[in-house]
């Protein structure tokens, strides 16, 4: 049946503004034109928080299509990322270049920019890619926390806002009780959360599975906390407005109905994650009295979108010349921050440093080799924020003279995460994306499996964070296998796009924490000891060795060489010993120190070559599971390492008992060799 325009619709002046319901419904619309021609994805949420939506983008956000990358624009945040087709929309209405008709015709297809959850860096406009519930959530809290830190140290040329729009499985997800109580002790007003309150989840009703008060909870987290109706335009404008003068972070819980204007879905999980079909479409477009064929939006509503696309443009400009006003050197310092420039100091500090370790045979923890090299290197790159989830003693993190970031003060560079690992690293990878810093967080390695979702979406984003995991290996001891990771580095190596360091001794932390404030397009995670490690570099040079991945540390005595033995951290000085007792039965063999097994397959096949060398015996050690080693050793390589979990007992009983030793390496190298 032919759509029919209301009664005088035809003959409606263009210049005529339209209303709030119109603007709204034209969001409600492409999304279920854009989930029904790709027949999958989630209508209800784009079309039960649209009302929302339009007063956000229409008359408080600050923001101008086509500047996304302007520093002083305001962030929103879609943490419910399964309601893509909400911000698709509202890029393509607000006149975002790139986001097309053609694109939300492409919604979900391979190479289009309206991929079914928001991707950081893959569609222009979107902040940080969400999807797993509650992340959107952390990485905020980071963004906020991010602008206000640039504010304490730069002025008013940093005055912002974060805006979140959230779901009940957001708020279901344990990282959101981490953001919210950090945002809340923090006190960052400049956090306001649209809570889109439909009480509805895949599996029905919301109440059957959970029964909290929001509002209340948010308020007990020392947040302003309050309820409207998500479809009033005018409740929703006061509620921001209120907020917006808050000095606490806000939660604004909007009552929708998900799937609005579906005529027998709405308010129902049928709504959530499925397209309506034609028959439910076409009664919606009746229910909302929009008569126009899909993908179809009317020249005086689109161009209304087009000029709230472009409200934030005087503000820009004002801003720009604000920039221009700043000292010049305050202003490049600015600049090369927002750039992610690393400062020119930093090479010639840790050139200087290393020339210090060279002749330095101490045996040192390589966390307490970390907190050295950050002494070092603090100084040289001021853009470097360090912090840990109540482990400071132990992950030896903080830079001595750095003061500390509080609820008064946001002068500081350490930052106490609290016991909340993966709250910490959603809010890190927040402040990477919001740009100004390099973050760095720290627990013990065992707890990467906290915070592993934020640490994929930091390797998916390609985003520079640097997480410190300490307390890698059964090395620490007596706390037992409870706290004793055997697996955690081989699935940490098995993440993409993550590079991964354990180094050896002071000389290799130095370099591989160089390597990793210049990983620019990388997430870097070091895994480092508590128990005190001899040096293993005795000679000097400018170059960084570690930067291959994996080098020759010491090589063979003798020849022909029989046996190469490959070793990561702590167990480099275990290869170093065996290499001396094979040494002394006559057989050659040469040691490779691996601190990064992620940078080793982007050397060139002749590098890689050259360093795994053609001896007959090679042997991997590592006090972990042999996973990803057969990659340098070979399937038929000898491993010496993990078969299980830990035990409790002094740290070297333990590498006694698991036969992590020279000489059980010595000894599987010399029954391989046949003697």
């Amino acid at each position: 049946m032919a759509l029919r325009f209301p009664a005088g619709e035809r003959s409606r002046p263009a210049r005529e503004k339209p209303t709030h319901d119109e603007m709204a419904n034209a969001i409600r619309a492409l999304a279920m034109d854009s989930v029904e021609k790709a027949k999958s994805g989630h209508p209800g949420l784009p079309m039960g928080a649209a009302d929302a939506a339009t007063v956000l983008f229409t008359r408080v956000l600050k923001y101008e299509s086509g500047a996304a990358s302007w520093p002083d624009r305001d962030r929103f945040v879609l943490s419910a990322g399964h309601g893509s087709m909400l911000l698709y929309s509202l890029l393509y209405l607000t006149g975002e270049p790139g986001m097309t008709v053609e694109e939300l015709q492409r919604f979900r297809q391979l190479s289009s920019l309206t991929p079914g959850h928001p991707e950081y860096r893959h569609t222009p406009g979107v902040e940080t890619t969400t999807g797993p519930l509650g992340q959107g959530l952390g990485n905020a809290v980071g963004m906020a926390l991010a602008e206000r830190l640039l504010n304490a140290e730069f002025g008013s040329i940093v005055d912002h806002y974060t805006y979140v729009l959230d779901s009940d499985g957001d708020l279901m997800e344990g990282i959101s009780h981490e953001a919210i109580s950090l945002a809340g002790h923090l006190g960052l007003s400049k956090l306001i959360v649209l809570y889109d309150d439909n009480r509805v989840t895949i599996d029905g009703p919301a109440s059957l599975a959970d029964s909290n008060d929001q509002v209340k909870r948010f308020q007990a987290c020392n947040w302003n906390a309050a309820r409207v109706d998500g479809h009033d335009p005018d409740a929703i404008l006061r509620a921001l407005r209120r907020a917006q003068k808050s000095p606490k972070p806000s939660l604004i819980a909007c009552r929708t109905m998900i799937g609005f204007g579906a005529p027998t879905r709405a308010g129902t999980s049928k709504a959530h994650g499925e397209p309506l079909g034609a028959e439910e479409i076409a009664g919606a477009r009746r229910k909302l009295n929009w008569p126009y064929e899909p993908f179809v939006i009317p020249e005086r509503i689109l161009a209304a979108w087009r000029r709230a696309g472009k409200r934030g443009a005087r503000s820009r400009k004002a801003w720009e010349a604000a920039l221009g006003l700043l000292p010049k050197d305050k202003r490049e310092e600015f600049e090369r921050r927002l750039r992610g420039d690393l400062p020119a100091a930093l090479c010639e500090a840790a050139l200087a440093y290393k020339r210090k370790l060279t002749p330095d045979r101490t045996s040192v923890a390589t966390r307490k080799a970390s907190q050295s090299v950050l002494e070092v290197l603090a100084k040289a790159v001021p853009e470097l924020l360090t912090g840990s989830a109540d482990l400071t003693p132990s992950n030896n993190t903080k830079v001595l003279a750095t003061p500390e970031i509080a609820p008064s003060s946001f002068h500081g560079r350490y930052i106490h995460w609290g016991v909340r690992e993966h709250g910490m690293a959603a809010a890190i990878n927040g402040i990477a994306l919001h740009g100004g810093f390099i973050p760095s967080g720290a627990t013990f390695l065992i707890f990467s499996d906290y915070c592993r979702p934020s640490l994929r979406l930091a390797a998916l984003m390609g985003i520079r964070i640097i997480q410190v995991f300490t307390h890698d290996s059964i090395g620490l001891g007596e706390d037992g296998p409870t706290h004793q990771p055997v697996e955690h580095l081989a699935a940490l190596r098995a993440m993409p796009n993550m590079l991964v360091f354990r180094p050896a001794d002071q000389t290799e932390t130095l370099e591989c924490w160089q390597l990793a404030l210049e990983a620019k397009t990388s997430p870097s995670v070091f895994a480092l000891t508590r128990q005190n490690l001899p040096p293993v570099r005795s000679a000097y040079t400018p170059e960084n060795l570690s930067a291959a991945g994996a080098y020759e540390i010491s090589p063979a005595n003798g020849s022909p060489v029989k046996v190469s033995i490959f070793a990561s951290g702590s167990e480099v000085a275990v290869a170093l010993g065996a290499q001396s007792i094979l040494a002394e039965s006559g057989i050659a063999a040469r040691v490779v120190s691996v601190p990064c097994m992620d940078l080793f397959p982007k050397q060139d096949q002749a590098r890689r070559k050259e360093i795994v060398g053609d001896a007959p015996v090679r042997i991997g050690v590592e006090a972990a599971v042999r996973f990803g080693w057969d990659d340098i050793i070979g399937e038929d390589g000898i491993f010496i390492g993990m078969t299980s979990f830990g035990a409790s007992a002094p740290y070297k009983d333990l590498y006694n008992s698991f036969k992590i030793t020279p000489e059980a390496v010595a000894a599987a190298a010399k029954r391989r060799c046949g003697n």
